[in-house]
């Protein structure tokens, strides 16, 4: 073993000098002309040491990299790459003496180009390393790894922009591109360079994440994610933070004083969403800014005389004198003092005193006669006054609503030759000249005067601009309901019995109208050929089908939309109105087939939630129900759509669609329109909002109101689902630029209690909200109005309109007032073509075995519920279609009943043995194909006027 390993060492030390004789040679060739051929090593026993090592090198575009080793002692240094020995002549060496340690330093430089790096395929990546000899040895420096640098344009998670309320925590994720090297990520806020060592509110972490512990105002801004490495710079998306802050309320304020001077009346206390204010979008603070309870206050009582005393002993002026007292009762709460003397003298000589005694009493005479002729005098001019100006009231006075408390009426009227609305209240309304509107206001009591904002009107000055649709007398009751308690505690006791007492002040069966005012009224001739009668723009139609009158007969029928008082007592107390009243006639008609309405409706059908019925009004004003539309009936067929009920009715009169909602969940559509006007010469400018039921015909009130006020509408109008939940809704203004306009303070959000919106029945609820302009300058307001129902839904109204004093369009396009055409006769009146509808109904009203019969028609039609309605008519065929023309009167074609036909003739052709039914079969086939092609020629004649604004 000994001899082996001694032999190894003879081997190894010739090869050693066998190097260094070889160094020699190169040393002397000049390979690099700077070592001397005879130099010895710096330090003799010692292998070589590395000063410096090559480190991990990237290759930037196409620049080659250097890499360097220095050794001591060395005789001589050379590169190894990725196991092989670099050419010699790539090799750059150097020797030096180190001036601090004496000692000689060997260093050697190569050059690794792109190319060099792109053309070595292995394993790992390129290396190099260095190997340093001298007399006992040699050493390897580390490896050395060269890459080419790159970094990838796209981010692999860019920061998505949030929402966060103050103090909650911001965490934008990053994730920069791939890259060699890694990059490394920074962050900027609105292009600043964000230091995490200077705020301890932020951590940078070492996954790139930007944290933001507790977020404050100061946050909000763009974040941006910057990568970079040696070979680029990349910037992620732009990530938007804002910090919001939630409105919260402030105290309560101190109740006020009672505002009525005697008796009941109301007290109020208010609070407003200022602690904090809500900031960058935050929510508004939910709940009342007013509370009102009611307050009792001592009434004056005047004081009253009591008995007289007795008469005191006769002096010796022969008089005596008596006295009371005015305490019975005594004068209190500001109450008047007793009228009158509280001493009483008379004279008690029984004629001694004679002469003064004759002398007074002459006085006395005089005195008496005297008052008695003027009090006469002042009796007969008081009544000569008196008679005369109740005479000129009978005959000057307009509106009697002021003195009663109750409603006031403007009527709207279009002429005959097409005028601009006119106001009018004195004169009689003519429904046989275009059409009558009025608009009701409803006076307040003084306890909403500060709360809302008052309005001026045309003869009497309204007292609220908010809430139009409740009496005097039912605010006062809902008062006494609630004295301690804000509107929708009160309201979630019992809706019910809250819209019973409602029904018996002011529920009506009427439009959004007040009693004063006119039906809307069409009146058409109509013969065997039938015909279809329209009230333009309220969602109601009358179809006379072909065949309804008898032959060498005609009838001159009408259709109303009632708008008068209609008491509905009768009713359930949580019944409301679903669309307007209609009444058709005359009341004697008789036709052979029921005529088919239609008339609009704003409630959210569904079974579960809703119990809808139609009513009829008898002889003696009284509502009794017809059917439900959920059960069958053979008196009548209703067949409800999303907006519109159509109904099938035998006998005229009277009808009404009434719902009563059997769980919270219950919808009614309201219909939501902002209108903005400029008062002339003023800086002021009015918004109104109007919240209505979603029906063509409550919307029109809407417009016809707003047309004589010159309104301009600022926002398409919008559909909010109002929820059966007893509470209230909520009417808001925000962004409303604080340095161009103001608004009255704690006028900003106003309320409609939740029986107001429940049981408006038709009429139109406004609010209003006054802003006026800091300079006359500003042209342009924009703001958003927030309708929401409390735990409801919201709608947001976006504003945006010049306000310049310049003339204006009124309201746009929802009323057609050119159109002349109620009515239309004959076969121009129908989508079908009389000779197609005598066809189908020769057709299916043939029951056979094989069923091809009306049932079939019904099915394919999606009217098979209630079939015994149709069973016992004459032609179930000819009902079924007036049916379908009721309720495709706005559609444009016959496509879906052509479709039916022909699916109804691919079933039987294929159940159907040829030599029976080849005929039947063929009928059909070429009644389908003939109401192809027929919709749209017949919608043109049929649709010229009747088109309605259904919203």
């Amino acid at each position: 073993m000994g001899t082996l390993t001694k032999g190894r060492y003879l081997v190894l030390r010739g090869l050693l000098l066998l190097i260094y004789c070889t160094a020699s040679v190169i040393s002397k060739g000049g390979a690099t002309g700077d070592a001397q051929p005879d130099a010895v090593p710096s330090v003799q026993g010692t292998l070589p040491h590395f000063i410096q090592e090559p480190e991990d090198a990237y290759i930037v575009k196409s620049n080659p990299i250097k890499l360097r080793c220095r050794a001591v002692p060395a005789l001589q240094i050379f590169f190894k790459c990725n196991g092989e020995w670099v050419h010699q002549n790539e090799h750059f060496s150097h020797e030096y003496k180190d001036l601090n340690t004496g000692l000689k330093v060997r260093e050697v430089m190569i050059n690794v180009s792109r190319q060099q790096v792109e053309d070595f395929h292995g394993p790992e990546d390129y290396w190099c390393l260095c190997v340093a000899w001298s007399h006992l040895g040699t050493s390897k420096s580390r490896k050395a790894t060269v890459r080419i640098a790159y970094l990838r344009k796209n981010f692999e998670q860019d920061p998505q922009g949030k929402e966060v309320p103050i103090n909650g925590m911001i965490v934008l994720h990053c994730r920069p591109p791939e890259g060699v090297p890694a990059a490394e990520v920074e962050w900027l806020k609105n292009e600043e360079l964000v230091n995490s060592l200077t705020d301890d509110n932020i951590d940078t972490r070492a996954d790139h994440n930007l944290i933001i512990n507790e977020a404050r105002l100061s946050d909000s801004g763009n974040y941006t994610c910057l990568a970079s490495n040696v070979v680029a710079k990349r910037r992620s998306a732009t990530a938007t933070v804002i910090v919001f802050v939630n409105g919260g309320w402030s105290l309560w304020t101190e109740w006020s004083a009672c505002n009525a001077p005697c008796g009941r009346g109301v007290q109020k206390r208010s609070r407003t969403c200022t602690n904090p204010a809500p900031l960058n979008g935050g929510a508004f603070c939910e709940g009342m800014s007013v509370q009102k309870i009611t307050c009792n206050a001592p009434c004056p009582i005047d004081g009253g005389w009591n008995e007289w005393s007795q008469w005191t002993v006769c002096s010796s002026q022969c008089e005596r004198q008596r006295t009371r007292e005015c305490n019975s009762p005594i004068p209190r709460h500001r109450g008047k003092m007793c009228e009158g003397n509280s001493e009483a003298t008379e004279n008690c000589t029984d004629g001694l005193c004679t002469q003064s005694m004759e002398s007074s009493n002459d006085v006395a005479l005089y005195s008496g006669l005297g008052a008695g002729i003027i009090t006469v005098a002042i009796l007969v001019v008081a009544v000569m006054l008196y008679r005369k100006n109740h005479s000129e009231y009978g005959v000057d006075v307009i509106d009697s609503s002021a003195l009663t408390g109750g409603f006031q009426s403007f009527n709207f009227k279009n002429t005959r030759q097409g005028n601009p609305l006119l106001l009018n209240s004195s004169m009689q309304p003519d429904l046989t000249v275009g059409r009558t509107y009025s608009t009701p206001l409803c006076f307040q009591d003084s306890t909403d005067k500060e709360l809302f904002d008052p309005l001026p009107d045309i003869k009497v000055k309204v007292q609220s601009s908010f809430m139009v649709s409740l009496g005097v007398a039912e605010r006062a009751e809902f008062h006494a309901k609630a004295p301690a308690e804000t509107f929708p505690r009160d309201l979630s006791r019992d809706y019910c019995s809250t819209m019973d007492r409602r029904k018996k002040g002011l529920l009506t069966l009427n439009g959004p109208f007040s009693s004063c005012k006119e039906p809307l009224r069409t009146t058409g001739v109509f013969g065997h050929h039938g015909g279809r009668l329209v009230v333009p723009n309220t969602g109601v139609s009358l179809l006379v089908p072909h065949g309804s009158v008898a032959e060498n007969m005609s009838w001159e029928m009408y259709m109303v939309i009632n708008q008068g008082e209609a008491s509905v007592q009768t009713l359930d107390s949580c019944e409301i109105l679903l669309g307007p009243e209609v009444t058709y006639g005359p009341p004697g008609l008789d036709l052979f087939c029921p005529v088919a309405m239609t008339i609009a409706h704003c409630a959210e059908v569904d079974a579960e939630n809703w119990n809808i019925q139609l009513k009829r009004r008898t002889q003696d004003s009284k509502w009794e129900e017809v059917m439900s539309v959920e059960e069958e009936s053979t008196s009548c067929y209703c067949l409800m759509d999303s907006t519109s009920c159509h109904l099938l009715l035998d006998q005229p009169g009277s009808y009404a669609l009434v719902g009563e909602p059997l769980t919270q969940a219950a919808i009614k559509r309201l219909k939501l329109a902002v209108f903005g006007t400029m008062e002339v010469g003023s800086m002021s400018y009015t918004l109104r909002v109007y919240c209505v039921d979603d029906t063509p015909h409550a919307f029109q009130g809407v417009v016809a109101a707003e047309k004589t006020r010159g309104g301009q509408l600022l926002e398409e109008p919008k559909m909010l689902p109002f929820r059966a939940n007893t509470f209230s809704l909520q009417v808001s203004i925000q962004d409303v630029p604080q340095f161009l306009w103001s608004i009255k303070p704690f006028t900003t959000c106003q309320e409609f209690s939740f029986p107001q919106v429940w049981c408006s029945n038709q009429q139109p609820l406004y609010c209003a909200f006054s802003l006026e302009r800091y300079s006359p300058v500003t042209a342009q307001l924009s703001c958003k109005i927030s309708v929401r129902q409390v735990k409801g839904h919201e709608q947001i109204l976006q504003v945006y309109t010049a306000v310049a004093e310049t003339e204006k369009e009124s309201v746009p396009f929802f009323m057609q007032t050119d159109c002349t055409i109620t009515s239309q006769t004959g076969p121009k009146a129908f989508k079908i073509p009389l000779s197609i509808r005598q066809r189908i109904c020769a057709t299916f009203d043939t029951a056979n075995a094989k069923g091809k019969d009306w049932q079939l028609l019904a099915q394919k039609l999606h009217l098979d519920r209630n079939l015994g309605y149709f069973a016992k008519q004459r032609s179930p065929s000819a009902v079924i279609l007036s049916l379908w023309e009721a309720r495709h009167q706005d559609t444009s074609d016959l496509d879906s009943l052509a479709s039916a036909l022909e699916e109804i003739g691919k079933i039987h052709s294929k159940s159907s043995p040829k030599d029976q039914d080849d005929c039947e079969s063929d009928s059909i086939h070429i009644e389908a194909s003939s109401l192809y092609g027929t919709g749209r020629l017949t919608s043109q004649n049929t649709e010229d006027c009747t088109s309605e604004y259904t919203g």
